[in-house]
């Protein structure tokens, strides 16, 4: 074998590997059913009717597991480059809509999974800036105090989450004005969700049905709407 030949075959080797070590340390997306986002009535949820800085939830890729859909007034970032707690990169692309300022994150907390019941929440969006809260327009868990950022990915910016919030991936119909959910991007969660809450949401959904995929349509209300009390603080 020619000299040339043994370098170039040499290369090809360590682009490959380096291509297998990257694919290994990213993580792709994962898609679930698309889904139509619809409001109250069945008919399709329109982003021009959302409220700015407003908490609006629907659960997705599960029966069981809550999101939150946000228009957070002001087109998002496009290259947020994130990780997840077991190490693997990905990147979000940024919001959606006619200004790319809607976005739609797991509302299942990355620390303690804290999440919206209907009895009450514990994490929200935040608008607002409190004695506990120093930064306004975040995603925070009171339970632990874990702040994300949802303009960046919901990527973790204090507290002690180990990494962002899953992101739900959004499809946009500019001719309607219509959402669908079509998968996540970043960690999910939701095995040790269900493990840790099996009771309650065997209560709440009836047995092992949390777990079923949502397929169709999958109806959007407001926070305030869904459960009797947003913890504040």
């Amino acid at each position: 074998m020619e000299r040339r030949e043994f370098i170039k075959i040499c290369a090809v080797t360590a682009a490959l590997a380096a291509s297998d070590t990257l694919a290994a340390k990213s993580r792709e997306p994962r898609f679930y059913s698309r889904t139509l986002l619809v409001d109250y009535d069945g008919h399709p949820f329109k982003t021009s009717e959302m409220q700015i800085k407003r908490n609006y939830i629907f659960n997705y890729p599960f029966v069981g597991t809550p999101c939150f859909l946000l228009n957070l007034g002001k087109p998002t970032t496009s290259d947020a480059i994130l990780a997840t707690a077991d190490g693997k990169s990905y990147h979000w692309n940024g919001g959606v809509g006619a200004d790319r300022s809607i976005v739609a994150y797991s509302a299942i907390c990355a620390h303690q999974l804290a999440y919206p019941t209907r009895q009450i929440s514990f994490i929200s969006f935040r608008g607002d800036v409190s004695p506990k809260i120093g930064n306004a327009n975040v995603i925070h868990c009171c339970a632990e105090h874990s702040e994300y950022d949802p303009a960046q990915g919901a990527k973790v910016i204090s507290g002690p989450a180990p990494q962002p919030l899953a992101a739900i991936m959004l499809e946009y119909n500019k001719k309607t004005d219509e959402l669908f959910a079509v998968g996540t991007l970043g960690g999910e969660l939701f095995n040790d969700f269900f493990s840790k809450y099996d009771f309650r949401l065997n209560l709440e959904y009836g047995s092992n049905a949390a777990e079923k995929p949502v397929t169709g349509e999958a109806v959007v209300t407001e926070l305030k709407a869904f459960c009797q009390q947003q913890v504040r603080c």
